[in-house]
């Protein structure tokens, strides 16, 4: 346990010698929540309009709470896992008494909580500039229903980085892009960190439901909203876990083929 802790310090402090990319990918997230804050606002400039069982409060919570989901589940050290692979400075940690699972698993939570931290202090300078209706959740049952889901998220998403990273085995050359298509593309969108997913057909609602993706942001925003509560939520956390269990053995199985044919490149 001492030496995860040892591991979390350390890639916390790393945190800060890349301090451009960390205040990009910030601004980024700012620009995202204030594009989408005006679009809303525009949408819902009749106080008393409800579209797609949204009114102006929960439409802007579901806006800010993609700022602090995300900020939790999105952020991550373990994107450089495909540039270890193909460099050959995984031979490095093989060679520690560590699991590689897990030392990557805590460098990723490093990040989470600097993140979170700048994500609260964004929100606390947005909040008496913009003056956004907020809808606070104060039911105990939807509470304790979002942090189990957005647990489940955070792990959800490692994993699935994870297993993009390990493509890196075959072809090193294509790491960035697998991680781009998966993060950036698939991810990003399929989880509705754009837009409340139930905006889309019910059709297209169904068949998203049933992949990973909707698990990561919208998920656990719609629990916190109480727009699903009971069975509704309970067998969403339970096809949750479902990708969590089936995405950790893929992970696994690919892991242990792609260590077959690593070949240490660079090192």
């Amino acid at each position: 346990m001492r030496k995860y802790l040892n591991v979390f310090k350390i890639s916390f402090a790393q945190e800060f010698a890349y301090r451009l990319n960390f205040i990009m990918w910030r601004v980024r997230n700012v620009l995202q929540i204030l594009v989408l804050f005006f679009l809303w606002t525009t949408v819902f400039s009749d106080q008393g309009r409800v579209i797609f069982g949204y009114d102006k409060a929960k439409i802007l919570t579901y806006v800010f709470g993609v700022l602090i989901v995300r900020a939790l589940v999105f952020s991550a050290r373990a994107v450089d896992v495909a540039g270890e692979i193909s460099k050959g400075d995984l031979t490095i940690l093989l060679l520690k008494p560590i699991n590689y699972f897990r030392y990557w698993l805590t460098r990723d939570f490093s990040s989470k909580v600097l993140n979170l931290g700048f994500a609260v202090v964004e929100i606390a300078i947005l909040f008496p500039l913009l003056k956004p209706a907020i809808f606070l959740q104060t039911n105990g049952y939807s509470l304790l229903g979002f942090a189990i889901s957005l647990t489940i998220a955070v792990l959800l998403f490692f994993t699935i980085l994870m297993a993009t990273n390990f493509v890196t085995f075959w072809a090193p050359q294509v790491g960035w892009g697998a991680q781009f298509f998966v993060i950036v593309v698939m991810s990003d969108f399929l989880a509705g960190s754009l837009f409340p997913l139930d905006i889309l057909p019910a059709v297209v609602q169904k068949v998203l439901l049933f992949t990973p993706f909707p698990y990561l942001i919208f998920f656990p925003i719609q629990v916190y909203l109480g727009k699903l509560t009971g069975m509704a939520m309970w067998s969403g956390i339970a096809i949750s876990l479902f990708w969590l269990a089936v995405l950790s053995i893929l992970t696994n199985k690919i892991w242990r083929r792609g260590l077959l044919v690593y070949r240490a490149e660079g090192r």
